[in-house]
């Protein structure tokens, strides 16, 4: 096993709960144990007849036909991640298709960004993520070469854009502001704007991932670890110009949301923040910016739990985190949902003012937001006792998003929007600091 170290400065001091301040300086002071593949590929091993901790769907289900994923479809073959949305039956092909572009399209090698993701399931002790990376790299040969590198553990072989890709995707797991100026401006030497959002969402996705997997305790699938992968045809092209350029894509996604804003249905249209920067900066790779947006409209649909409940959730992960952008916007939504200053005051300071089935939520996200291979079923168990086999599932959705989403709002270091700071001074009486 090799550790690897980096400092993560928090820029959040004013009013810090306890609760929040303990979990910070665990983070600022703790490292991240890189876990060996031949380690992981034990543990995939003894995963194969695991038990889950929520129902997989049939692999016959009419649900499960049709799906657009990263692989040729095979009716035999449904991955336990895709099983494990049986319950959002619009969330599988949603969330297929989401994995199929995150991986195979845009402007960054589909190789590089599996690579990516085998890396940070490496950081979270996913056996689960791990194997199914692993196999897909293993299908071309430009994946088995960065392979062999993470295998050895030493990254000398590849080119200074590869070391770069791999080192970012850890420096950001490591935290929402684990990448500093300085190796930032390293990146940014080797890849354009639009491929910088698409490596950002990368890195969003697999936290995601990784913690979606180790929280259900997903079996991996015996045929992962004994077949060769056929993936789709990638939809990657290299690019030429230096800048990313605006493309007919981007220009129809943008309006196209434009005009999804004036829905009365959308949860944010009544925010008064406008076209949020969050998704100024997701459009600059539309097909994976479309693709996320759906995938979570399709995970909403049939949610359990209240939308004051979903920012509860979304609020203790992002302020845990030291998200800047994202605790903001929380603050900005549970104040138009009615929730007064006083207890979003004093849920800043400690837990005092959560009801009982809000703490519940909130201890779960928060431990889940800190270390996905530490979930346990007693875990998912009294989350499901609070809340229902789906309500459990819609808490656990919630915390994987914006475990995820913390990385890219404030890992790009986006500005907040105007009403959302006029909020948080008219709820704090300061600024965030």
């Amino acid at each position: 096993m090799r550790q690897v170290r980096f400092v993560v400065i928090f820029a959040f001091v004013l009013l810090v709960s306890p609760t929040v301040a303990m979990y910070a300086a665990q983070t600022k002071s703790e490292t991240i144990a890189v876990v060996s593949l031949p380690e992981l590929e034990e543990q995939a091993r003894q995963r194969v007849n695991a038990k889950p901790r929520v129902v997989l769907g049939d692999e016959s289900s009419a649900i499960f036909q049709g799906l657009d994923g990263v692989e040729v479809t095979d009716p035999s073959r449904v991955p336990n991640y895709l099983r494990a949305l049986a319950p959002i039956p619009a969330a599988v092909k949603a969330y297929a298709h989401l994995t199929k572009t995150i991986l195979l399209g845009g402007a960054v090698e589909p190789e590089v960004k599996m690579a990516m993701g085998l890396r940070m399931a490496q950081m979270h002790g996913s056996p689960y993520v791990a194997a199914h990376m692993e196999r897909l790299l293993r299908s071309t040969d430009r994946g088995q070469s960065l392979l062999a590198a993470i295998k050895s553990g030493s990254f000398g072989s590849l080119s200074v854009a590869d070391r770069l890709a791999l080192t970012y995707a850890e420096e950001l797991t490591q935290g929402v502001h684990g990448v500093n100026d300085s190796e930032f401006a390293k990146v940014s030497g080797y890849f354009n704007d639009s491929q910088l959002v698409e490596m950002t969402m990368t890195v969003c996705y697999f936290n995601y991932f990784d913690r979606f997997s180790e929280a259900l305790n997903l079996p991996v699938e015996a045929w992962v670890l004994d077949s060769t992968a056929k993936l789709q045809t990638p939809t990657f092209e290299a690019p030429i110009a230096r800048i990313g350029l605006i493309s007919d894509g981007e220009m129809k996604a943008t309006s196209d949301r434009l005009a999804a804003m004036k829905d009365a249905k959308n949860p944010s249209s009544s925010w008064g923040i406008g076209f949020a920067n969050s998704m100024r900066a997701l459009l600059r790779s539309p097909d994976i910016a479309d693709a996320w947006m759906a995938y979570g409209t399709a995970a909403r649909q049939t949610a359990t739990i209240s939308r004051e409940m979903q920012l509860q959730v979304s609020f203790a992960v992002s302020l845990a985190n030291g998200c800047r952008y994202c605790t903001l916007h929380q603050v900005l939504g549970l104040r138009k949902l009615g929730v007064s200053p006083a207890k979003l005051m004093q849920m800043k300071k400690d837990d005092t003012a959560l009801t009982p089935q809000e703490l519940v939520a909130v201890q779960f996200a928060r431990k889940l937001a800190r270390d996905p291979a530490s979930m346990n079923d007693g875990d998912y168990e009294k989350l499901r006792g609070e809340f229902g086999e789906q309500g459990a599932l819609d808490v656990l959705l919630q915390t994987c998003t914006f475990s995820g989403f913390n990385r890219f709002t404030d890992g790009l270091r986006l500005p907040s929007e105007d009403e959302a700071v006029r909020i948080y001074k008219e709820v704090y009486t300061a600024e965030w600091k």
